[in-house]
């Protein structure tokens, strides 16, 4: 929509009766309030009213002001599975000025960098996730109790009995323009992925949150349970959503594709210095694309049952190369690093603030690595110069704690709330006192 009198002639057309003024917190999980569909000025102008203190990671205080999400009109869209809603992505502000504890605020304002040489970030995201129903004991068991092969990955069978759950979300995706292009079974029991075509990042972003909420409540209306859960299994494979990069001009051409790359990848002089720079960064890039505890029991140096993790564990890139952290589909990058749990917003930022250092300090990636990544041992990785990503969400934080480009770039709110929040977690998480422990150790002495 481009201005309100189109937007409520959209709300009268598709009876609209409520419309879900929604943002995310710091985990990128949505928040959202439910606002008749005549107040839709009043979130466009004023903005929906929240205490921010109630949302993790906001900077706020009980004592604080109004968090106030203002709607933008470009995202309005139906809800499908919602009959009568419809929603509109929001930004936060805070006292009349967009709040930098905002996830969204803080990936525009690194686009906005972007845009003031003319150039645009697209991006094309590949989410996968997990279905499973709840036994008895609340234990999550794959929906399809014959999805059992060691390597299913593509399997007829396996799609075909999951077929109801995914020709709901893909026409609830189609029914808001999402152009989904093939849907498969993945390489874990019960696991799937689902691809669209890219966009602009701030639009890759809005629509990741909008997957994960159509997920997860059509899952729950058919009594599934839709897991995002990076690793749900420790002897499966996790569930990853890889980012396509590419930077496109005010004409639209792609300037990270070069055909007279000598090493025959198509990649121009300022791609190359982009990767160097998510290498350089990769620690700290590390905490937010891996940003729970759960994303290091996927992030493991080995193997899985059915052969690989394909996870990236190694800080190198490679022409199509999938062990490595980022892969080169002809003219573009993927960076692999990222799972499920991830916060796209933040995601975007950092890759943005990582990379464009990169360009700037011209900094070299190094030779391209095309080998099985996973064959090489210890001493061979060293011999390489190939680093290993954090193996927990702590040492991931504090790399990123020390990093001090991304600090400045994406700003030092976000950057400190974020390491906060995180910290918590993992504090939690040491704490905790497992079955695994118990087993092990309560007689072992």
């Amino acid at each position: 929509m481009k201005s309100l009198a189109e937007a409520k002639q959209f709300l009268e057309t598709n009876n609209i009766k409520y419309v879900l003024a929604q943002f995310v917190d710091i985990h990128g999980v949505a928040k959202t309030k439910s606002v008749p569909a005549s107040c839709l000025q009043d979130v466009v102008e004023k903005g929906a009213g929240f205490a921010g203190f109630a949302v993790w990671g906001l900077g706020m205080e009980p004592h604080g002001p109004d968090f106030l999400a203002r709607g933008d009109l470009s995202t309005l869209s139906i809800v499908p599975w919602q009959p009568g809603y419809a929603r509109i992505v929001c930004d936060g502000h805070v006292n009349g000025k967009p709040h930098p504890y905002d996830s969204r605020v803080v990936l525009k304002k690194q686009l906005s960098m972007l845009a003031d040489n003319g150039w645009t970030l697209n991006t094309g995201l590949e989410p996968e996730f997990s279905l499973f129903n709840r036994g008895p004991d609340g234990a999550l068991l794959p929906v399809d109790e014959s999805d059992l092969l060691d390597k299913p990955c593509y399997d007829y069978k396996g799609l075909s009995r999951s077929r109801n759950f995914l020709e709901s979300l893909v026409d609830s995706l189609q029914q808001v323009d999402f152009d989904v292009y093939q849907i498969d079974h993945e390489d874990a029991n019960g696991q799937f992925e689902i691809n669209y075509t890219y966009s602009d990042a701030l639009t890759s972003a809005d629509r990741f949150t909008f997957v994960r909420m159509a997920a997860g409540e059509i899952a729950n209306g058919m009594d599934m349970v839709c897991s995002f859960m990076p690793k749900p299994f420790s002897d499966r494979t996790g569930n990853g959503m890889h980012f396509h990069l590419s930077i496109t001009d005010k004409d639209g051409k792609n300037l990270f594709n070069d055909d007279s790359d000598v090493n025959g990848m198509g990649l121009s002089k300022m791609a190359y210095h982009f990767i160097g720079g998510l290498l350089h960064h990769a620690d700290s890039l590390c905490a937010f694309a891996a940003p729970i505890v759960n994303s290091y029991k996927r992030l493991v140096v080995g193997g899985a049952a059915s052969g690989a993790t394909w996870a990236p564990a190694y800080i190198c890139y490679g022409d199509n190369n999938r062990s490595a952290m980022v892969r080169i589909p002809y003219g573009r990058l993927e960076f692999r690093l990222p799972d499920s749990s991830c916060n796209p917003y933040l995601v975007h930022a950092a890759l943005i603030a990582a990379g464009m250092d990169g360009v700037e300090r011209e900094l070299d990636p190094g030779a391209p690595h095309n080998i099985n990544l996973y064959d090489l041992s210890e001493a061979e990785l060293k011999e390489k110069g190939i680093g290993v990503l954090p193996q927990n969400l702590n040492e991931a934080l504090d790399a990123l704690a020390a990093n001090s480009v991304l600090r400045e770039k994406m700003g030092s709110e976000i950057v400190d709330e974020f390491i906060k929040v995180k910290r918590m977690e993992w504090i939690e998480y040491s704490r905790h006192v497992s079955d695994w422990e118990r087993k092990r150790y309560a007689e072992f002495f």
